[in-house]
């Protein structure tokens, strides 16, 4: 697989800062507010964001003027690192390349949840992270269809669904949701 630039990329590299002191705090910024939301849903402080961030509330305003940018900033961002997660998987047996990256994307579940209860489904940020995840994980479920490592009869939006349905659903701990995405994967593999 070859380092393709994907939709979203373009999002990520357009909003990032240049300077390397605006650029720490955007990354910071960002790390604390994955972290939030993931705490705290969609409802996640700014003030606390900024907080964690280590920065203050002006320093928030100027990287994301509202709301709505930080989250498309965040979704955008994680998209992105599950792109670059795939074409760094690419070399690993089908298999393994694919259910490392489910893993990956099982995870990143987490954030998508509060920020798409914040976005409307209809934003261009969402269309191009879409493009661009189908477009990175599409083709490590290919290749493990091709090389019978996977069924056949399934498609990329078939299985992110399924993975979606079960990172929806609520566990005791990560450990169990890990068995009951091993399970399901398990249903994945071509002839279980």
């Amino acid at each position: 697989m070859t380092a393709t630039p994907f939709p979203v990329s373009e999002i990520v590299a357009t909003r990032r800062p240049h300077r390397k002191d605006a650029a720490r705090n955007y990354d910071a910024l960002l790390d604390a507010a994955r972290e939030a939301f993931a705490e705290h849903g969609a409802e996640a402080s700014l003030e606390d964001i900024a907080r964690r961030a280590g920065v203050g509330i002006g320093t928030l305003y100027r990287n994301f003027p509202t709301r709505r940018d930080l989250f498309e900033t965040v979704y955008a961002d994680e998209v992105n690192t599950l792109c670059r997660a795939a074409a760094e998987l690419a070399d690993r047996e089908p298999w393994e390349a694919l259910t490392a990256w489910l893993d990956r994307f099982a995870g990143y579940m987490v954030t998508k949840r509060a920020v798409r209860e914040a976005l409307d489904g209809e934003s261009g940020i969402f269309q191009a992270c879409r493009e661009s995840m189908y477009a990175a994980g599409g083709p490590l479920l290919e290749r493990a269809q091709r090389t019978g490592a996977a069924r056949a009869d399934m498609d990329f939006g078939d299985l992110l669904r399924m993975v979606a349905g079960i990172t929806a659903t609520v566990f005791d701990d990560d450990a169990q949701r890990n068995r009951v995405l091993a399970i399901a994967l398990d249903g994945v593999r071509a002839g279980r």
